[in-house]
């Protein structure tokens, strides 16, 4: 990791989801996820964060976004993320609609308002790696059933009575270890409220338990729409706000959410 280097670092949250984001256009840094271990400790300089930004340049897009865990492994695709680099770009002259390049394909958003600050971002295609069939866990408190869901990242959502009592810290790292999820897999606790309302809490692989993810309501939208009868759009409500899912079998999901901006600040690394 680059040592002695003064680097502006802005901290924001979608939902609570909270990141650290490094302008790296044009880049100067190396060893992200290093960095990201560094800045995301409770223990360290900036209070928490669920993960690292990165912007860096790429011809033909408004950026690229890389997202980096808490633990340093680096994620595919995040949709909280994607909307505070969103923020962060529209404060600096970004128009309505754009594209960010990520590791799960290109991304679109567009700025649904500006304050406050709400963004829809076009979260590509979900798929259902196991057909959509419900799978078996042996687990604390089980055995789990599970649907495995893909937004370009994988998920484990499984369908419970009541979110609250479930020991999802247990269970996210005991499903990490399924041979079914040799990357691991982010974990979703789902209660179908009513067909166009969901209660969801998350596990993410890299992170632990955070107060909302992305990705995550996507996948939670799309296996309640395909497994469950549910109406697009979905809104999901997590322990950070409400996130809003739209998703036909098919097609694009669209994920629509706030965004702030907490504190600026330059550290040294």
């Amino acid at each position: 990791m680059t040592v002695g280097v003064e680097v502006p670092v802005v901290k924001m949250h979608g939902a609570r989801n909270a990141f650290i984001l490094i302008d790296e256009r044009p880049a100067r840094l190396s060893a992200y996820g290093d960095i990201a271990k560094n800045v995301c400790g409770f223990e360290g300089r900036l209070n928490g964060a669920d993960g690292l930004l990165v912007l860096r340049d790429a011809p033909g897009y408004a950026a690229e976004m890389r997202i980096f865990n808490a633990d340093g492994s680096e994620a595919e695709m995040c949709g909280n993320g994607v909307r505070c680099a969103a923020l962060y770009l529209a404060e600096r002259g970004a128009p309505d609609t754009f594209t960010l390049a990520t590791a799960a394909g290109p991304i679109g958003v567009t700025i649904v308002s500006r304050d406050p600050f709400e963004a829809r971002v076009d979260m590509g295609l979900v798929s259902f790696p196991g057909n959509a069939l419900e799978e078996t866990a042996a687990a604390p408190g089980g055995p789990w059933k599970f649907y495995d869901v893909s937004v370009g990242n994988p998920h484990a959502v499984l369908f419970v009575d009541n979110v609250a009592p479930v020991d999802l810290a247990t269970l996210g790292v005991t499903l990490n270890w399924l041979e079914r999820f040799p990357n691991g897999t982010n974990v979703h606790v789902v209660h179908v409220a009513d067909e166009s309302t969901l209660n969801v809490r998350h596990y993410e692989r890299g992170v632990g338990l955070t107060e909302a993810c992305g990705t995550g309501a996507v996948a939670c939208a799309a296996a309640a729409i395909e497994i469950r009868g549910a109406k697009s759009p979905v809104t999901v409500n997590v322990p950070g706000g409400t996130l809003r899912v739209e998703w036909a079998p098919g097609e694009t999901a669209r994920l629509t959410g706030p965004a702030e901006t907490m504190f600026e600040r330059t550290i040294v690394l």
